[in-house]
């Protein structure tokens, strides 16, 4: 019953998000500005999913500014947890393929998300000169998941170094996201317990260079590995 009554409502949110969202985006098609509201709508969707949500700022994340924002990336339930922690004027970077996904697809692009075609190498580097031009231009963040596919329990994921490229060639810093692990949500349960994401504190990129990128990819995905651990540990011990 908990089960069927959380598709029936997630395919009504889903529809709802679809027919008013884009319906107020057409308004200002492709406004950095949509995604932050969209996202804080499909946070709130975490309360159905019986997940009790917690997103947390640590000292110097907020207000930043024009960033590169980094997020582990697990499942499908990203939808609805990290969301919560987007930012005023952030589009997020994803797939090409998304855009062919019924509803989510148009919605995804219509809020002014960047699209990137994963399978041609030189259009995917030619989309990181975009991604910074578009931060300096417009005054906007970027959001991408650096491990490129959803980690399913795996951990944290070797890290491409897309994200790294662009944070230096625009001079902006990267914000590491960590969300705790969601991989023992069920749907047909009705309480799944406390999901901790945090903002971390954001890494300078000043005096960088392209050759500082393989050692700023490490020295991010270790802090966020340190802190999923920590998160999970929280979790554990709270869930006792």
């Amino acid at each position: 019953m908990i089960l069927l009554f959380r598709m029936i409502a997630m395919a009504l949110f889903a529809v709802l998000m679809f027919v008013f969202g884009c319906g107020y985006c057409l308004l200002s098609p492709r406004n950095p500005t949509h995604v932050y509201t969209c996202g804080r709508q499909f946070s709130k969707m975490a309360r159905i999913l019986g997940i009790k949500l917690e997103v947390r700022y640590a000292d110097g994340a907020e207000g930043v500014g024009s960033s590169v924002y980094i997020a582990n990336h697990q499942n499908n339930y990203d939808l609805f947890t990290v969301s919560g922690a987007i930012m005023p004027r952030t589009v997020t970077v994803g797939k090409k393929s998304l855009v062919w996904m019924p509803l989510f697809g148009q919605l995804y692009w219509i809020t002014g998300n960047i699209l990137i075609d994963r399978a041609n190498r030189s259009k995917a580097v030619g989309t990181i000169g975009q991604i910074v031009e578009k931060i300096k231009q417009r005054n906007v963040s970027v959001w991408m998941f650096p491990e490129g596919t959803r980690s399913r329990g795996r951990g944290l994921l070797p890290f491409k170094t897309g994200a790294f490229h662009a944070a230096i060639g625009a001079n902006v810093p990267v914000v590491p996201i960590v969300c705790s692990s969601t991989e023992n949500v069920k749907l047909n349960r009705w309480d799944n317990g406390v999901v901790i994401v945090e903002v971390m504190a954001p890494v300078s990129t000043d005096g960088l260079t392209k050759e500082d990128v393989r050692g700023l990819s490490e020295s991010c995905r270790n802090q966020m590995k340190d802190k999923l651990e920590q998160l999970n540990a929280e979790v554990a011990q709270r869930t006792a």
